[in-house]
């Protein structure tokens, strides 16, 4: 889908949703999240002044609220700003649930990879091998196209989510936000467009990719991506407040409510409920900061993939196209690496949708992780962008 990053500044995405394992409601013991400090990965947890500063500057942007934290071997520290919902006034707490987007692309590779860990199946096979027929027409060609190309946005597939109202226009949005999409109309969205380029021959960021990896998961296992995720990510590493999605539209416990205009001359509307199969594998969890800090340690700590698979997702291509949001920015499988100001780099994969931002970096041995979703459309030039961008800098190099 076309957001407020792709148009504005770069091109990350998409949407995001809940429930668990199929259903539509979340699995029991998943509660409203508390300020996340019972389960912090870490010794302790506590407000820090370095990390308001740089969330303050946030929303000097044009935020509606930010949630931030720092994590690290000594500790967790935590900032927030700004209302979680502007309807009753409620301030964002650091354990509010949000969507977080293409962030979840992160997870989805995380499953593929295990798969192939497991001997399931092979970054090397076409995609025309294990969904027959989903891929053709206007130059589209799935014996083409490897699962690597897909994880990795090399495919050339064009991305449906810019041939999507729901996410480009709030007429559009309002209209279906609570449509019902399989995965296969998403795809074939994408299949009304030529590719952009011969797959392996360029990079552009295609949520296409992802719907495609889903199925693929759903293909090899017998389950749906978001039961796979749940089972393999989300229920071992103990990530309460994290939730794969089905078609329920709102977001359970504390939450922080999206705001957006889809940069159109209107006030904007609250855009928190919808029915996340409009973002399926390509973009649809809700999780807190605590919750992505754990993934994100687990992953670079070794614990969700073997040695071999951890270092293919980390093998990365250049990606310009996102330049102008991180210059210098690589992708690798489902993982964006940046440079550091300070040297060397980080990891980390960031997501856009209507009214919701999320950022996020960790070191490469995952020690180090910094976490923030900002909700509100932002700044219509590139000043959230690298206001965000600062704070993980800042706290990675300090």
């Amino acid at each position: 889908m076309k957001t407020k990053l792709t148009s504005r500044v770069a091109a990350t995405t998409l949407v995001t949703a809940l429930a668990c394992v199929g259903l539509t409601l979340p699995a029991a013991g998943a509660t409203g999240p508390s300020d996340g400090s019972a389960r912090s990965a870490t010794h302790s947890t506590s407000h820090s002044r370095a990390l308001q500063s740089h969330v303050d500057t946030i929303m000097k942007t044009g935020t509606v609220a930010v949630v931030a934290r720092s994590t690290g071997p000594e500790g967790s520290r935590y900032a927030t700003g700004g209302v979680a919902d502007q309807a009753t006034g409620d301030a964002a707490r650091p354990g509010d649930r949000f969507r977080i987007a293409s962030a979840s692309k992160t997870f989805v590779a995380t499953v593929v990879l295990q798969l192939v860990g497991e001997g399931r199946l092979s970054l090397d096979d076409t995609v025309e091998h294990w969904l027959p027929g989903v891929v053709s027409g206007n130059g589209n060609d799935g014996s083409t196209i490897t699962v690597r190309q897909l994880l990795q946005h090399t495919s050339g597939l064009f991305d449906y989510a810019a041939d999507f109202p729901e996410f480009t226009s709030m007429a559009g949005y309002q209209a279906d936000r609570y449509t019902t999409w399989s995965p296969r109309q998403l795809v074939a969205i994408a299949m009304r467009h030529a590719p952009g380029f011969e797959p392996g021959a360029g990079w552009s960021y295609s949520n296409t990719n992802y719907i495609l990896a889903g199925m693929i998961i759903a293909k090899v296992t017998g389950h749906t991506w978001a039961q796979e995720v749940t089972a393999r990510i989300i229920r071992p590493l103990g990530l309460r407040d994290t939730l794969a999605p089905t078609t329920y539209p709102r977001i359970p416990g504390r939450h922080l409510h999206g705001y957006s205009n889809f940069e159109e001359a209107a006030p904007p509307i609250d855009v928190t409920g919808f029915n996340p199969s409009a973002g399926g594998a390509a973009g649809a969890v809700i999780s807190t900061t605590g919750d992505l800090t754990r993934f994100y340690q687990a992953l670079l700590g070794g614990r969700l993939l073997r040695p071999a698979q951890l270092v293919a997702m980390k093998t990365t291509v250049r990606a310009p196209e996102l330049d102008p949001g991180w210059p210098g920015i690589r992708y690798g499988l489902g993982l964006m690496q940046i440079p550091l100001s300070c040297g060397g780099s980080y990891y980390g994969h960031g997501g856009d949708q209507p009214g919701y931002t999320t950022r996020d970096g960790v070191s490469g041995d995952g020690r180090r992780v910094v976490v923030l979703n900002a909700t509100g459309d932002g700044s219509s030039d590139s000043s959230s962008q690298q206001t965000q961008n600062d704070l993980i800098d800042d706290e990675l190099c300090g």
